[in-house]
């Protein structure tokens, strides 16, 4: 590859999948199926669980959930590799923000393609009412979308001045 800026891309997007799938091979390895661990009472354990379907469980129980995953998230790698080349070398946060939502994409993906689900363990609750389980590229997604919008807010606001 040319020097073209791609290398947060790669190092970020990158770190990103080893965390991933390095936190879900040890809870693989540690924990039972639905097996959870407290870590801070009433609030956050450790859980070892299966998404067979996309965010929060929604097309677990389809046939076509599979190839329609797979298509899906290939597409939106391909479209975030070429999202990232239109911005420029000084927006690094929207560079940042890329990295993360790519390495998140690409470590679910390979759950995907391997087990044909996603193994989630991140338990956060109140008490007994609790969020969706997820994972290390679930959190790189969500934190990474939140920075593309706070860096395209600013972006504006600045442009606007």
């Amino acid at each position: 590859m040319k020097r073209t800026g791609y290398s947060m891309l790669l190092l970020i997007a990158s770190l990103v999948v080893v965390v991933d799938q390095v936190t879900k091979w040890l809870i693989v390895q540690n924990f039972h199926l639905h097996e959870a661990r407290p870590v801070i009472p009433d609030f956050f354990d450790l859980v070892y669980v299966r998404n067979k379907g996309a965010a929060f469980g929604i097309l677990a129980d389809t046939a076509f959930r599979v190839p329609f995953l797979l298509t899906t998230t290939t597409i939106a790698v391909i479209f975030l590799v070429w999202f990232y080349r239109q911005f420029k070398p000084h927006q690094i946060l929207a560079r940042l923000a890329l990295s993360l939502v790519l390495g998140g994409a690409i470590g679910n993906l390979i759950d995907r393609l391997r087990l044909g689900e996603v193994v989630d363990f991140i338990d956060v609750h109140w008490y007994q009412r609790h969020w969706p389980a997820f994972n290390v590229a679930d959190s790189a997604i969500c934190v990474g979308v939140a920075l593309l919008l706070f860096s395209q807010w600013r972006d504006s606001r600045h442009d606007k001045a």
